[in-house]
């Protein structure tokens, strides 16, 4: 019996696929920095794990489809905070923000439709396009441009009779780049003109450096009609196991359409919900010092990375990922090889090829996506094992 197409060409996540690699190395003893996923060691809150402690219902029974009412209040309070207003019936709580994904694209468009994004972008839009049976269409960026957005023109001639949405992520999972009012501008206006919906992933809002601050596309009124924001309290308060997110609209269309599907796979987890609205009601003051840990430990990654000959990257203003070009063929190759035949000092780096961050075949073959997850002492660590293994490959792979 064959399996189905879909089964048979979704893509394997390249953040996860050579995992099997670094346990092998870990059960001879090896240490391994894992610099592939953005699963930070920021400890996670404490009221995160009160609200868990405290939870006594006699039934662990369904909830509501959409989410607790209690936990759709708290976020509405969350966002009020940020001068962005919604109400209880513009969120909808997903099983994580990869199901506020693949609800998103299944409302906005059928088998076969398209929707633009700009890569290199988050893997997991390939697993669900293919979910969708939905084309994902590509403007490559450029780290020699800091990844910025193309020009209107750029992206109106990618335009078609079968284009449904743009997808846009910001602070960007995996460049870090954050795009300025200008640049949403000139997605919203090519939005407004074409009838698409627009998508943001906002998933990393919170975590903006430099001074720098994030515009959500639900401040744009003239297309409030047509947005969708995917949300998430994985990396926003380090709860990335809880898997609770949220599909934030405000069309009464797109929110009943994903409704449909929420009531499908019947509800999110409850335990998980307590633990969230627990999380919202810290208020803002609890980012201030994570968003400093973390803009020490960009730059700690950044300069020991541009300290590297042939390493050529551009330094992130947000989120805690940046796009690494490094002087290999194949970076792949590298990577499973840093894990099985290289060891400095008995420790090794785990990255993501950044390959499988593109849609265009042949694109970032040479880059690795980096995470500063780690606090800054592994960090450091991590580059000196990770330069000592990058010279010897040179010198075995020249």
């Amino acid at each position: 019996m064959d399996i189905s197409l879909r089964g048979r060409m979704i893509q394997a996540s390249p953040i996860r696929k050579l995992k099997p690699y670094a346990d092998q190395a870990q059960a001879k003893g090896v240490k391994v920095y894992f610099l592939n996923i953005g699963d930070p060691d920021v400890p996670t809150p404490q009221p995160v794990y009160d609200a868990f402690r405290s939870f006594n219902d006699p039934v662990l029974s369904y909830g509501p489809a959409q989410g607790f009412k209690e936990l759709h209040t708290a976020m509405c309070d969350y966002f009020a905070d940020y001068g962005i207003p919604l109400v209880p019936d513009n969120i909808l709580i997903t099983t994580g923000g990869s199901e506020a994904i693949l609800f998103a694209f299944n409302v906005v468009a059928d088998p076969g439709d398209e929707i633009i994004v700009f890569e290199p972008f988050y893997t997991n839009y390939n697993g669900y396009a293919y979910f969708a049976n939905v084309t994902l269409v590509p403007l490559t960026l450029r780290g020699e441009d800091g990844f910025r957005l193309p020009s209107e023109k750029e992206i109106e001639a990618k335009i078609t009779k079968r284009t449904r949405a743009i997808l846009l992520c910001s602070p960007n999972n995996p460049t870090g780049t954050v795009y300025t009012p200008e640049e949403l501008e000139r997605v919203a206006r090519l939005v407004k003109k074409h009838g698409l919906y627009l998508i943001g992933d906002e998933v990393y809002k919170e975590f903006v450096y430099d001074g720098l601050s994030h515009k959500s596309i639900l401040e744009y009124k003239e297309i409030e009609d047509r947005t969708i924001v995917i949300d998430s309290i994985s990396k926003r308060f380090s709860c990335c196991g809880a898997r609770i997110g949220a599909l934030i609209t405000r069309s009464k269309d797109i929110y009943q359409a994903a409704l449909k599907f929420a009531q499908a796979r019947l509800c999110p987890p409850s335990v998980e919900q307590r633990a969230a609205i627990a999380a919202y009601k810290m208020g803002l003051k609890y980012f201030d010092p994570v968003r400093v840990e973390y803009q020490r430990r960009r730059d700690v990654l950044y300069e020991g990375l541009k300290a590297i000959p042939g390493v050529s990257l551009y330094k992130p203003q947000g989120a805690f990922y940046m796009i690494v070009k490094i002087p290999v063929k194949d970076v792949e190759h590298f990577v499973i090889w840093m894990l099985t035949d290289f060891s400095h000092e008995n420790q090794t780096v785990m990255v993501a090829p950044a390959e499988g961050f593109y849609t265009t075949p042949g694109k970032g073959r040479d880059e690795m996506r980096i995470a500063y997850v780690l606090k800054e002492e592994d960090l450091k660590k991590a580059v000196v094992a990770f330069r000592a293994g990058l010279e010897k490959y040179k010198a075995l792979h020249p």
